[in-house]
């Protein structure tokens, strides 16, 4: 599961808008809104405002990398080798990871 979201950006809009106390529960960012005695879901508005403000996560980087060497790799191989074998083995890894890419 790739992590869509830094810690740190979220801990920043909690400061900036009162919110205190984060923690993920599962899946879901949770915090005490300002006055409030339960925490509630960080809205997923917000969640989405704050990931096109900032662009990709740390390791949503590593995997993008990843995908693109797994690619060039692919080509290299084919290639080399004459066969179409490497292309399908690079197409199915990016098309895991670009699904994994998907925020629910």
């Amino acid at each position: 599961m790739i992590k869509h979201f830094s810690e740190d950006w979220i801990k920043e809009w909690c400061n900036e808008n009162g919110w205190t106390d984060l923690f993920l529960n599962r899946r879901d960012y949770w915090a005490f809104p300002p006055n409030g005695v339960m925490p509630l879901p960080i809205p997923r508005e917000i969640l989405l405002d704050i990931k096109a403000e900032k662009g990709f996560s740390d390791q949503e980087k590593i995997w993008v990398s990843a995908t693109l060497i797994v690619t060039f790799l692919g080509v290299i191989f084919s290639y080399g080798l004459n066969s179409p074998m490497p292309l399908v083995f690079a197409f199915a890894f990016c098309a895991m990871v670009v699904g994994n890419f998907d925020i629910d």
